[in-house]
């Protein structure tokens, strides 16, 4: 069984910056890729970005050049460093691993106002 745990998310004003983190733990054999996603109120989750077993990454258009994800294969964590944050990336961020797509953690909260 795959748990993971988001954390890091909070209250930040437009133009600051968070660093979200994301533990997997469990029957973990081969992680693949790691995902974020974020979810804001009355809409659909979103893939926000995505990082794979070399490093390779992929990002939405609307966080291209603010957003950067990296990952620690030895710690089964994978971050989301958030700069130059907007009102419009507030959401619930969730992490997830294609490798066990139905497994979601309880996300962190992310809000961006002034």
């Amino acid at each position: 069984q795959v748990r993971l745990v988001e954390s890091g998310g909070g209250l930040v004003q437009p133009g600051g910056s968070l660093r979200l983190s994301c533990a997997a733990s469990g029957s973990i054999f081969s992680i693949k890729a790691m995902v974020w996603y974020r979810q804001a109120p009355g809409k659909e989750r979103e893939l926000v970005a995505f990082i794979t077993s070399t490093n390779s990454t992929n990002y939405a258009d609307s966080v291209k050049g603010r957003f950067t994800i990296s990952r620690d294969n030895a710690e089964n964590t994978v971050y989301l460093q958030m700069n130059s944050l907007k009102p419009e990336d507030t959401a619930v961020y969730y992490c997830n691993i294609p490798l066990y797509p139905n497994t979601w953690g309880q996300g962190t909260q992310v809000t961006v106002s002034s």
